[in-house]
């Protein structure tokens, strides 16, 4: 049998830094874990945690013998936590994962003290040894399939091991930051897949809906039910509530029958979800892809096609061409005026710019380009307005100028809810300070390809 737990890490549910009485449902059901734990009596606790060491393209696992932490930064300095690490079950995992050709290591680690998403759970359950293990920001399959990794360390070293996914759900529930819908959809969803024991299910959570969450436990939970890989889950919802305005959503996994994989499944639907984006292309998004695919393989861009409509090859404006890659911005870069000799060029040009020359990320390889989906926004002419009541995030984009300072940000873009979100965005891209002078100016786009 295994077990593994979902469990949020409110600082303030622990006695010393809280008074005691907040978040009572959340910690009657911590209550029930740290039995259920106790009960089962596990050699190791394998603990995911959001707020540990992270990195874009690696996964972190805490090294050396012991660790230590307090929760000084939360005005309780006398409430602290010492542990042993497995540091035998960490090496493993990390063998596991380089056969399997997974980033992770002990690398990079310069505070070890324990983080507030290890020690919350750890106030509750009482497990002295544990392997300490951070999320990275690759792909949910490939979260899944570190989870295989450490499932296949614990029953290679015969470990009686818990999986502890510590991760709070939306931090968009009416809170400090702030309401969106996308907060709410997004806890239901993950909630009531948690009920359904369909594991499946939560990987088919809508990129946009995760990214407007602002969750910090997805990744938790995809590491974790990759540990229960070629089982059969059983899950069940202790707890949701959300009094801060953050969800913190308490649920425990078993499973003790043998099933088939899950992983060939999870694949079959990302791929059936970009084949579907594909289908859904206009011909803007469908030469910005031709061009990108072309231009990444040879270095060369393609000539333009002889078929286009009149209002690309006649007409000229500012075009902005965005990738992304399992749900996360890949590459953006655009004109705010024309620069080339129709809307076609602009599109090919600026499509060259995205994939190759965007200075926040790594130039785009020919291995990714089937993860990619598009979007297209053709810009209208930019007016001046006066101040920011004339804008309308969802509506407008903005132009930021300041001498020869200039920033821009589109209109209707995930995460960006407020005017003032938007300003200050356009600002910073544009290296102006908020001490410093500056004009305003709108404009609207037309935008082609939902990008996903």
């Amino acid at each position: 049998m295994l077990k593994g737990y979902l469990v949020p890490h409110p600082p303030l549910i622990v006695s010393g830094v809280g008074d005691g009485t907040e978040i009572p449902q959340t910690r009657a059901a911590y209550s029930r874990i740290g039995a259920e734990i106790g009960a089962y009596n596990p050699d190791v606790a394998v603990i995911v945690s959001p707020h540990s060491v992270l990195y874009a393209d690696y996964f972190h696992i805490s090294p050396g013998k012991s660790a230590s932490g307090s929760f000084a930064r939360f005005n309780c300095p006398h409430r602290k936590f010492d542990v042993t690490y497995d540091s035998e079950l960490a090496a493993k995992i990390v063998e596991f994962a380089e056969q399997n050709n997974i980033p992770a290591g002990f690398s990079g680690e310069k505070d070890k003290t324990l983080d507030h998403g290890v020690m919350v759970p750890l106030n509750f359950i009482k497990c002295k040894i544990i392997v300490r293990v951070s999320l990275s920001l690759l792909p949910f399959i490939e979260q899944y399939r570190f989870g295989m990794c450490i499932k296949q360390a614990i029953d290679a070293l015969r470990r009686k091991a818990v999986i502890i996914a510590s991760g709070d759900m939306s931090h968009k529930l009416g809170g400090q930051y702030g309401f969106s819908e996308w907060g709410v959809e997004h806890d239901k969803y993950v909630r009531e897949s948690i009920e359904r024991s369909d594991i499946r299910r939560i990987f088919n959570i809508n990129s946009t809906v995760a990214e407007n969450a602002a969750e910090c436990g997805l990744r938790s939970i995809m590491i974790m039910c990759g540990a229960f890989d070629g089982l059969r889950v059983k899950s069940e919802v202790l707890h949701y509530e959300a009094p801060f305005g953050v969800g913190y959503l308490t649920a425990g996994f078993t499973a003790d029958e043998r099933s088939d994989s899950l992983l060939p499944l999870v694949i079959t639907d990302k791929n059936t979800r970009l084949q579907d984006a594909r289908r859904g292309e206009d011909v803007y998004v469908k030469l910005a892809r031709a061009n990108v695919e072309n231009y990444v393989k040879t270095g060369k861009t393609i000539a333009l096609p002889n078929d286009l409509p009149s209002e690309m090859s006649g007409a000229r404006a500012g075009v902005f061409v965005s990738i992304k890659k399992n749900g996360n911005l890949r590459g953006c870069i655009g004109t705010i005026a024309p620069a080339c000799k129709n809307i076609a060029a602009e599109i090919i040009q600026n499509g060259v710019s995205s994939c190759s020359k965007d200075p926040r990320f790594a130039p785009i390889t020919p291995d990714e380009l089937d993860d990619l989906t598009y979007s297209v926004d053709i810009l209208n002419a930019p007016e001046p307005i006066s101040d920011k009541s004339q804008l309308d995030v969802k509506k407008y984009g903005v132009i930021v100028t300041s001498g020869e300072c200039r920033g821009l940000l589109l209109p209707n873009l995930d995460g960006v809810d407020t005017v003032d979100e938007q300003v200050e965005i356009a600002m910073q891209k544009g290296g102006i300070k908020p001490t410093d002078s500056y004009e305003l100016e709108r404009f609207e786009v037309v935008r082609h390809g939902g990008v996903s």
